[in-house]
């Protein structure tokens, strides 16, 4: 049974079945939110695909720089998906560092 209200996507769109471009990396529910450096190799392997269809995409036809159009959006977003994941690790290792100061300096050392 499917727990949440929303139906389940058909076969082929769960992403067990459909091919992984080459160098790119299956999403894994497995990984851990916190788990930034797999989150930024993933985005980076996204990144770099999308770079290869906009720069060497072959344009022939108006449908074709559709198809670029797209890839060009897909790689700003993820472009700005990987930034937020760097800000968010930042945040983090930083929040962690004020946490360690103030526990030395409520300690008394």
């Amino acid at each position: 049974m499917n727990p949440t209200p929303y139906p389940a996507p058909p076969p082929g769109q769960r992403g067990e079945s459909r091919p992984v471009a080459p160098g790119l990396r299956r999403f894994d529910p497995e990984i851990e939110t916190t788990d930034y450096q797999a989150m930024l190799d993933t985005l980076d392997s996204a990144i770099d695909e999308a770079c290869h269809k906009v720069e060497r995409g072959r344009v022939y036809d108006a449908e074709n720089e559709k198809v670029r159009i797209k890839w060009i959006r897909a790689l700003t977003y993820t472009a700005n998906v990987r930034r937020q994941a760097v800000t968010d690790r930042d945040l983090e290792e930083l929040a962690e560092q004020v946490e360690a100061l103030k526990d030395r300096r409520g300690s008394g050392s």
